[in-house]
């Protein structure tokens, strides 16, 4: 398997959704796999160092971001942990699909907005039927939250990956 397939949407798409498994479905059980994924992923990039400052700093914003959400009440999560490994797993994941099989959306500021207001929540609200997260406030008032940070945040976390991205570029030639 080369770098190329890592790039591919069907590869990239597959692999997130087994991430997105192990992670919300397996959780802890299941993070050594999750780890191993992502281990994988990096391992068949062309540029390792290029896709672990993705990681870290578009990863990282989604991990901020929970950790404020937590923080701020808006959920809780099993254990009394900020933000759980798998979640920090789940937004490394997360960040590799942006550019990846997600990419497509990156040219709709619009739509990923309203994707972001749309999808997080339910993913979320998801969590909570599986029991990995528990809401701070009510189910519509959490999600209404969810809704404005994530119609905000999806929509620059395109643009962090994109400036990255032209960043790699250009210190590549």
């Amino acid at each position: 398997m080369t770098s190329r397939a890592v790039d591919s949407l069907a590869f990239n798409a597959i692999w997130f959704q087994s991430v997105w498994f192990c992670a919300v479905l397996g959780r802890e059980s299941l993070l050594p796999l999750a780890i191993a994924l992502l281990v994988l992923h990096i391992w068949l990039c062309r540029d390792y160092r290029a896709e672990l400052r993705q990681l870290a700093f578009v990863g990282g914003l989604g991990i901020v971001a929970d950790a404020v959400l937590s923080a701020a009440g808006v959920f809780h999560f099993p254990g009394d942990a900020l933000v759980p490994l798998w979640l920090c797993c789940l937004w490394l994941a997360f960040a590799a699909a942006l550019g990846r099989s997600l990419a497509w959306m990156a040219r709709h500021p619009l739509l990923a907005s309203f994707a972001g207001a749309v999808a997080f929540p339910l993913n979320y609200w998801a969590g909570l039927r599986l029991e990995a997260v528990e809401f701070g406030y009510s189910v519509p008032a959490t999600m209404a939250i969810l809704a404005v940070t994530w119609a905000i945040l999806l929509p620059l976390m395109f643009l962090l990956t994109a400036r990255l991205s032209a960043g790699d570029e250009g210190a590549s030639s």
